[in-house]
């Protein structure tokens, strides 16, 4: 299992384990916090970094003055909320579930999010095996519409098995549509995948993903900045789409609609300086038109994992170079394709007709019509000559490209 802890501190600085093996007052803290912070809470979030979180919720239970930042309604809210707040019980819970909790400073933090400023989590909640810091510094997202198309859904599930090949981990949001494709993708292509949830990890949202979010714990990861049996709600969602973006190299959005949420992540990354990816759809598709409009912003244009990876990668990890396919008189010496190309697509030509059109000598025009009638792309007909038809398939084909 992964450096998950319950031990370390906000500010990043590792603190001791107490020698009874129980946990530290800033874990406690820390973890109380994540049920009465919303996550993405920024001025919380500064009250955190400037006081620390034993601080905060000594604040919050009455004990010392009102935190700036707040009205006093807001005030009493969050006051109500600490009250309810059992941390101990949080966190036998979560053993229970097989999950821990990951905050900043320890072993298994990645120090990515910390770019996210005081809207950093306070701390994740992770379920399965793996350490989520060593795979956050090889991940790409890829994200999307959730009422995606077959074409959508085709192509996050390819470049995900694509990316997984290539020792990438495929991180996003478990929901139907192309986040559940790039999760199975991943998973059949026997690769790594990272659910981030706006839930508690330890509840699958949605319900018709039970079984594959346990299938990503148990070959993946599953995380969550919300405590044990936390519910979704809308703004749990956009908040979430942060760390997504945080935790990765890279977003990729296949299909989304102008008002698509994954259109938030892929902005959270351009803010954060990751790559902002996009692979196009037909012009006419609703369901591609935030896509393309950040194709004509500044986001990237891709059609599968090698290009990915050519952006997010290390230095020399290209993608092939792409060409059309290689037709014999591709192979033909430069001016035996010039002669090739002065013969008329129908009937004979004389060969200084010829050679005037290659722009060449009448002898060297008819010593590359012998060569050409060797390989069978012209013949005599009568004192000209013509294309067989063979050639008439090739140069017609060339032609069509101009």
């Amino acid at each position: 299992m992964g450096g998950g802890s319950e031990a370390g501190s906000a500010d990043g600085c590792p603190e001791a384990q107490p020698p009874d093996g129980s946990p530290s007052p800033e874990l406690l803290a820390l973890v109380h916090l994540t049920r009465v912070i919303e996550p993405g809470d920024e001025t919380c979030g500064r009250w955190v970094r400037e006081l620390g979180a034993e601080e905060v919720v000594e604040r919050l239970r009455g004990r010392g003055a009102q935190l700036a930042g707040v009205t006093h309604k807001r005030w009493a809210g969050l006051m109500a909320r600490a009250e309810r707040g059992e941390p101990e019980r949080d966190l036998a819970v979560a053993r229970a579930a097989g999950m821990r909790f990951v905050r900043p400073g320890d072993a298994e933090w990645p120090a990515q999010l910390d770019d996210l400023g005081d809207g950093r989590p306070l701390g994740l909640w992770v379920r399965g095996p793996a350490s989520l810091r060593m795979w956050a510094l090889r991940s790409v997202a890829v994200v999307g519409a959730r009422a995606c198309t077959e074409y959508g859904a085709h192509m996050a599930a390819t470049l995900a098995a694509g990316l997984a090949e290539r020792g990438w981990v495929v991180v996003s949001g478990g929901a139907y549509g192309v986040d559940a494709a790039a999760h199975r993708g991943a998973l059949g292509a026997g690769g790594a995948t990272v659910a981030v949830l706006a839930c508690g990890v330890d509840r699958p949202y949605p319900r018709g993903h039970t079984e594959l979010i346990g299938r990503i714990a148990e070959q993946g990861l599953v995380v969550g900045e919300l405590g044990p049996g936390e519910h979704p709600t809308a703004s749990r969602f956009i908040v979430r789409n942060r760390v997504i973006a945080a935790l990765t190299r890279g977003t990729v959005v296949v299909e989304a609609a102008y008002r698509s949420g994954s259109l938030v992540t892929a902005r959270a990354a351009r803010r954060l300086g990751r790559h902002t990816i996009g692979v196009p759809g037909p012009a006419t598709s609703a369901l591609s038109a935030g896509v393309h409009e950040l194709l004509r912003a500044d986001a990237v244009l891709v059609t599968d994992a090698a290009e990915v990876v050519e952006l997010v990668g290390d230095m020399g990890e290209l993608a092939p170079e792409r060409r059309g396919p290689v037709l014999p008189r591709d192979l033909l010496d430069p001016a035996a394709r010039h002669v090739l190309a002065a013969l008329p697509a129908r009937g004979a030509a004389p060969a200084d007709g010829i050679a005037r059109d290659a722009r060449t000598t009448r002898d060297d025009a008819i010593a590359r019509l012998y060569e050409l009638r060797s390989l069978g792309y012209v013949e005599r007909h009568g004192d000209g000559w013509k294309l067989t038809r063979q050639a008439m398939s090739s140069v017609g084909a060339d032609r069509g490209r101009c």
